[in-house]
């Protein structure tokens, strides 16, 4: 018998998806599943005075040129 510890997430559907390593191919296994919940870490929630200054090292620079009318109009040379 071999172990096998993985991390997965359970959908909103409660359907866990197992992948099952490559050498063991077409044949019947036999399974069994414990779990474990994990608690995440939970970010604190971040006012907009917290981001303040943070692009103090790079200011955007806004200059009289404006956006290229070719790219406002036709987007097909945007990417090229």
């Amino acid at each position: 018998m071999q172990q096998i510890k993985v991390r997965q997430r359970v959908g909103t559907d409660g359907i866990l998806h197992l992948e099952i390593p490559t050498e063991i191919h077409e044949g019947e296994v036999e399974v069994t599943v414990s779990y474990q919940r994990i608690q995440l870490p939970v970010e604190p929630e971040r006012s907009l005075a917290d981001f303040y200054g943070i692009c103090a090292d790079d200011p955007i620079v806004v200059d009289g040129g404006g956006v290229d009318d070719k790219l406002d109009d036709d987007m097909e040379e945007a990417f090229d």
